[in-house]
């Protein structure tokens, strides 16, 4: 589904920040490695700008080959327009940095991995 169409946005959706989840693994392991010796930090990770719910939506049919059915619901309470990180803090201290930064590796990794795995975490 996708909850609303009606934002303040471009075309309407949200946007939001995605990540790999191979530069989110890698900022795991350099968070890890900080702890020898620094103390304990939180840290922002992302790319630090965002897509609309409609472009993943569109780079989604174009790696698939076909277009995805998509029920349009109301906004949800509480969604807000646009949520994005801002990586600097991660990026200064540890020398991370994101080597996915537009939605195609994103996509289709992720549709690689449903082709490899089709029954999910299960298979």
């Amino acid at each position: 589904q996708l909850f609303g169409t009606d934002y303040p946005t471009p075309d309407g959706t949200c946007i939001r920040d995605y990540v790999h989840v191979e530069d989110l693994a890698c900022a795991h392991v350099d968070a890890l490695h900080a702890l020898k010796s620094h103390a304990c930090e939180a840290y922002n990770v992302g790319i630090g700008h965002g897509f609309s719910v409609r472009e993943v939506f569109a780079e989604c049919e174009r790696v698939v080959g076909r277009a995805i059915p998509v029920t349009v619901a109301a906004r949800r309470d509480g969604d807000p327009p646009e949520l994005l990180s801002d990586p600097t803090r991660i990026m200064r201290e540890l020398k991370w940095s994101p080597r996915h930064r537009t939605l195609a590796p994103m996509v289709e990794s992720a549709w690689k991995w449903m082709q490899a795995h089709p029954q999910g975490y299960r298979s």
